[in-house]
């Protein structure tokens, strides 16, 4: 496969990582073996943004409905996701990889939550590329504690009521989860599926959108190059004419 321009490269992209189950499943296989097999194909985006020259990757591990999952099946995800850090660590610090997870971790236990400083901590000072893992997370929820935030600061500074009444968009992005972090420019949804499924409402209001069947474990470095040369092809014109 021809290598993308890196004339037109998204800043962020983000992937809603959809099918592990199905994968799975079409193997006679439990549906946490595709999750396992899941995190090769996160590996092979990883590699492949670093080579395109993309800066941010974040990725849509588990949402606030996920919750609802059999608790068999959250208890192994949330192993996984322990594991699967703690062995990635210093591979991404080597390659320059900057760690991030964002979400409500107020729902996490203790021994992931630890994980995750720890990881964060190690790779804070990397700048080629920030791979953010939303977890426990929802638009809604982003939205919704965002509000609660800008509330919050208005009682306590009630002399910055008119400053805040007359806020625009861009001063309600720093209550966001993502502040400091470019909205993405490309959304990509595997397994066939064509919504957002609750996932960056808010930062995803002009990101262009990718849906594929491929499932999940079977997305790797051919599958994310194809989606940035689709990406390059696109004009993106934020509602005005051109």
């Amino acid at each position: 496969m021809a290598t993308e321009s890196k004339t037109n490269v998204p800043v962020h992209v983000s992937l809603i990582m959809d099918g592990n189950g199905r994968w799975a499943m079409e193997r006679g296989k439990e549906r946490v073996y595709g999750h396992f097999e899941g995190v090769e194909s996160v590996r092979a985006c990883v590699e492949t943004a670093v080579e395109a020259g993309v800066k941010y990757l974040s990725i849509y591990a588990f949402s606030e409905e996920n919750w609802n999952r059999p608790q068999d099946e959250v208890t192994a995800l949330m192993g996984l996701m322990v594991k699967a850090m703690a062995a990635e660590m210093e591979s991404l610090d080597r390659n320059g990889v900057r760690f991030m997870v964002l979400g409500n971790r107020a729902r996490l236990d203790k021994e992931l939550n630890d994980t995750i400083d720890r990881c964060m901590e190690m790779t804070a000072h990397n700048s080629t590329l920030t791979l953010i893992v939303l977890l426990s997370y929802s638009g809604k929820w982003d939205i919704l504690q965002a509000a609660k935030k800008m509330a919050a600061e208005m009682l306590e500074h009630p002399e910055r009521r008119e400053e805040m009444e007359n806020m625009g968009v861009d001063g309600f992005d720093r209550y966001l989860v993502t502040a400091g972090i470019p909205d993405p420019d490309l959304i990509v949804r595997t397994s066939g599926e064509s919504r957002l499924s609750n996932y960056l409402l808010w930062q995803g209001a002009y990101s262009e959108l990718l849906f594929t069947d491929i499932l999940w474990p079977d997305f790797r470095k051919d599958e994310f190059r194809a989606a940035l040369e689709s990406y390059a092809k696109r004009d993106r014109r934020y509602g005005k004419v051109k």
